[in-house]
């Protein structure tokens, strides 16, 4: 699944880019590197940071699911315990 960004984010993401190099490295990089360097972080880093963040989501599912159990679990065949008076035998 390939990750793309909308115009908005992909041209915040790439000026961010350019003051990075700017401010951090003491570089210039134009606008057009910057979003191929964007685009190739996106294909070659994306997936790994997408099937992780996949991966948590699946073991915060896979603990609420498991929190249901004992949430809402009932206890079956009760009827009959509970009209049971105290102290008065059992049938």
């Amino acid at each position: 699944m390939a990750i793309e960004l909308n115009r908005e984010a992909r041209a915040q993401a790439v000026s961010s880019i350019e003051r990075y190099f700017t401010e951090e490295l003491d570089q210039r990089i134009g606008n057009i590197a910057a979003s191929a360097l964007l685009s190739f972080f996106l294909e070659e880093v994306g997936p790994l940071i997408y099937n992780q963040a996949v991966s948590q989501v699946q073991e915060r599912l896979q603990e609420r699911i498991q929190e249901l159990d004992i949430e809402f679990n009932e206890e079956e065949f009760q009827y009959w315990q509970r009209r049971q008076a105290p102290g008065k035998p059992k049938r």
